[in-house]
């Protein structure tokens, strides 16, 4: 049995949701943005990451209807690394998460409205836990936001 993609999130690799998201950046409507990815019209990625979006143009030239679903309704990245997760809430929230990579302990704290937690939790590979956290003394947050860890989910006890 084969289930059409409006069944199941489209899956991208975590390169390719972020050269997503970053593209996303540019401010296109959603088909503009479908149009000039399929057609390669896309700008030199001037950002530290030196995104190469002929690597996005192919990709999406090879499965057309993944990435359309993709950008229409939204993806979940198929394996987040730590450091992954924390450079796509830089290029898709514009923030700087902290990045905590003490073993056994290897998280990422970001400032997020409701809005960017849900998003952010449905972009997450499995295995991977968004929770509140707590705020620590002198740290100033904004209203509307909550502070977020996002780290491994807990697997079962021992």
């Amino acid at each position: 049995m084969t289930h059409s993609l409006s069944q199941a999130k489209a899956k991208l690799s975590q390169w390719d949701a972020l050269m997503l998201e970053s593209v996303k950046a540019l401010g296109w409507t959603n088909d503009q943005l479908i149009e000039k990815v399929l057609t390669g019209n896309l700008p030199i990625d001037e950002s530290k990451f030196h995104f190469d979006y002929s690597l996005l143009t192919t990709f999406a030239k090879e499965n057309e209807e993944l990435f359309k679903s993709a950008v229409q309704e939204g993806y979940q990245i198929k394996y987040n690394t730590i450091r992954g997760i924390h450079s796509w809430i830089l290029v898709a929230l514009k923030q700087e998460g902290v990045l905590s990579l003490e073993a056994g302990e290897e998280a990422v704290t970001a400032t997020l409205t409701d809005s960017e937690a849900k998003l952010l939790s449905s972009v997450l590979s499995f295995g991977w836990a968004l929770t509140p956290a707590a705020v620590q003394e002198g740290q100033a947050v904004s209203e509307g936001k909550t502070v977020y860890r996002i780290k491994p989910a807990a697997r079962g006890s021992l």
